[in-house]
């Protein structure tokens, strides 16, 4: 099944990524693990090859391109 990223423009969306970020270690196991990375902004764009997301940081719009291929699951909210 292929998502129809477009009717969902405008929308928040927070993804989270395949990519695992931030080794950490485990003091009970004293075994590394890694962090989950979220991402999430409003859906401005849709690309072929990816999602193109804006938000706000420190007062500042930035805007960011997520790979389809970086994304795990993704929430969609109606903010």
């Amino acid at each position: 099944m292929k998502m129809n990223w477009a009717d969902f423009i405008g929308k928040i969306l927070n993804i989270t990524l395949h990519e695992n970020y931030g080794m950490t270690m485990d003091t009970n196991s004293n075994a590394p693990f890694y962090e989950i990375v979220f991402t999430t902004g409003r859906l401005t764009q849709v690309y072929e090859d990816g999602l193109f997301l804006e938000t706000e940081r420190e007062n500042k719009i930035v805007n960011i391109f997520v790979p389809h291929s970086s994304i795990k699951c993704v929430e969609i909210f109606s903010i």
